[in-house]
């Protein structure tokens, strides 16, 4: 038996038939010619690809599989082309019935292509819709936490939406990203749903900026959806800061002003801090005067503030402002008689002085002096700081009151009636030495000098002197407490001692 049939005439049509059916990939070319072993070459290939393709997935078959694939198939449709050209054709014999089975055949890998496209297609479906699920899980995932905390994956998850909408615009994932966005705004603004305004600024600000990252069209009506929500969470957390007495109302109602100038809650933005400012004034006079007047100033420095961050059409804010600072400086004197009455003797003075300093014509200006007299009194002798010093003056006891000092004292009293004078120095005297005035012949005043005094015209009961000296080496105050009666002349003997200033009578 010969190793091969005999070669038989060249027939291009026979050829083509081999060449064709080789194309279909399943070698059958090389059956009609009795080429088993290329036959099942060819096979073996088939099969190769078709585990790495089966189950079609996203990605698809590698490039270079495919590619090596067609050449494969290329080669062997031309080599059996060749063998095809002077080689007998076994069953079926006819050269036209296996062109026609070549042609039929090719329909084999053309709709295995075709099929094989849709199902990647799904596949990719499959994998995008899968790629919008994780994102909002991620999304319903991050619910309840702060907003710091969840807004990494909220940027993540919007990229997803915009990854989608932009490179698979034609997918089902994409056409479903509008209503999982609907839900992301939802998420991200569950404080202000819970009426937490303050904390709904930031995620609803956030909100603002996710249009410019999405197509219009998907994002639809959701672009304005934040703005009255941050407006009206601008205002509330504003107005419970100004309530607070924080400082934050300032922002907040600067960021409400410059962000929606026209809108209804910016209108309420003036009544509500003249609200504030009547609030406060209705304070001073009482026992909170003090933090009414702080509260008060601490408004006119806030509102300024305001004024200069976000304007003041029509000047409302500034008028307001003016109030809050012309509030705060008449109910100064209030204060300092409730700092006086609750023996903060030192501030009462200090109060007072400012307002006497501030306020040159007003009705209590003078009373405000005695007041600050007498608190620095009490700083000496507490018990002066027992009743609240009038403007009394005068009354029929006489009380001189001498200077054996080289140093100018200014002398200080209160009691019936409150006021101070000071004498100067005289020239002719000396500081006395400590262990003078432990002798019991101590007796300043009494060397028949012309010591520079004065005489007081005070009334009967108990008057709290302080000699305070001015310059000099003494520096520390003096003070006598006298019990006046009537039908005797008092003599007040201010006298420095060397290290510390003192006095007697």
């Amino acid at each position: 038996m010969p190793a091969a049939p005999p070669p038989a005439p060249p027939d291009t049509g026979r050829a083509v038939a081999v060449a064709l059916l080789n194309l279909s990939g399943l070698g059958l070319g090389y059956a009609l010619t009795r080429r088993r072993l290329l036959m099942a070459a060819c096979w073996v290939a088939t099969a190769v690809l078709l585990v790495v393709a089966l189950p079609a997935d996203a990605d698809g078959v590698p490039g270079a599989l495919l590619a090596g694939y067609a050449l494969l198939l290329l080669l062997a449709a031309a080599h059996g082309a060749s063998i095809g050209l002077r080689t007998r054709l076994a069953r079926p014999g006819r050269v036209p019935l296996a062109l026609l089975l070549g042609l039929v055949l090719l329909a084999v890998p053309a709709g295995g292509a075709l099929w094989y496209q849709d199902a990647r297609d799904e596949a990719v479906q499959q994998a995008l819709l899968d790629r919008l699920a994780s994102a909002d899980h991620l999304v319903a995932a991050d619910a309840g936490k702060p907003f710091g905390t969840a807004e990494p994956d909220y940027r993540e998850v919007l990229g997803v939406y915009r990854g989608l909408v932009a490179d698979h615009p034609g997918s089902r994932a994409a056409h479903k990203v509008p209503a999982s966005l609907r839900t992301y705004y939802t998420n991200v603004a569950a404080p202000y749903d819970s009426q937490d305004y303050c904390t709904a600024v930031a995620p609803l600000t956030y909100l603002r900026t996710v249009p410019a990252e999405l197509p219009k069209a998907t994002v639809g009506t959701l672009a304005g959806w934040p703005d009255d929500r941050l407006a009206t969470s601008l205002y509330a957390c504003g107005s419970q800061s100004l309530s607070a007495g924080d400082q934050d109302w300032v922002t907040r109602f600067g960021d409400l002003m410059k962000t929606f100038p026209g809108s209804a809650q910016t209108a309420k933005v003036v009544p509500a801090v003249d609200a504030a400012v009547r609030k406060a004034q209705n304070g001073v006079g009482g026992s909170g005067s003090c933090a009414a007047v702080a509260e008060l100033r601490q408004l006119d420095t806030r509102i300024g503030d305001l004024t200069t961050a976000a304007g003041d059409p029509g000047g409302k804010l500034a008028s307001a402002a003016s109030r809050a600072g012309r509030g705060g400086d008449d109910g100064a004197y209030d204060c300092g008689v409730q700092e006086y009455k609750s023996g903060d003797f030192g501030n009462a003075q200090q109060t007072m002085d400012t307002f006497v300093a501030g306020h040159p014509h007003h009705r209590n200006r003078a009373r405000a002096q005695k007041i600050a007299i007498a608190a620095e009194v009490a700083q000496t002798i507490p018990a002066a700081g027992r009743k609240l010093p009038t403007t009394a003056s005068g009354g029929g006891i006489s009380v001189t009151v001498k200077n054996d000092s080289p140093d100018d004292v200014t002398v200080l009293y209160t009691g019936p009636v409150t006021g101070s004078f000071t004498l100067k120095g005289c020239g002719r005297c000396r500081s006395y030495l400590l262990a003078d005035t432990l002798m019991s012949t101590f007796k300043p005043c009494a060397g028949g000098k012309d010591y520079p005094q004065r005489t007081l015209r005070l009334p009967v009961g108990t008057t709290y002197f302080v000699h305070k000296p001015n310059g000099g080496r003494a520096t520390t105050a003096g003070s006598d407490t006298a019990e006046l009666r009537p039908g005797y002349l008092y003599t007040e003997c201010a006298y420095t001692t060397q290290g510390f200033g003192g006095s007697g009578t």
